[in-house]
């Protein structure tokens, strides 16, 4: 196998970029990861004022990255499957809806755990 002559540092910092990049097109192209990240821009301050210890902080913050993780996981498999082909195929078609259950289950997780650790 040959090597891309990415290593050690050079390797990280582009694997950085990549990231960006991900992340940027994500925002760009995605109305939801663009509400997601709304939603995360308001629940840090919520989660830092509401939360009592450092534990619930975490829980609350962390409930929203998950959604935003699973958000654009689906986006990948959304933009994979799109790109092989236009035409319906059954698998093309699960692969998008458990995308959708993914997120749907972490919105779900994100409501549960903020109801549980704020009431």
């Amino acid at each position: 196998m040959a090597s891309s002559g990415n290593t050690g540092l050079k390797r990280i910092i582009k694997a950085g970029q990549y990231s960006w990049q991900g992340l940027c097109a994500a925002y760009r192209h995605e109305e939801a990861f663009r509400q997601e990240v709304w939603i995360l821009v308001i629940a840090i301050p919520l989660a830092l004022w509401l939360g009592e210890s450092g534990l619930e902080k975490a829980l609350l913050i962390g409930t929203v990255f998950l959604l935003l993780i699973v958000e654009l996981l689906n986006s990948a498999v959304e933009a994979v499957v799109d790109r092989i082909g236009a035409e319906r195929h059954e698998l093309a078609g699960r692969a998008k809806d458990m995308g959708s259950a993914a997120v749907t289950i972490a919105i779900i997780n994100l409501i549960v755990i903020w109801l549980v650790v704020l009431f």
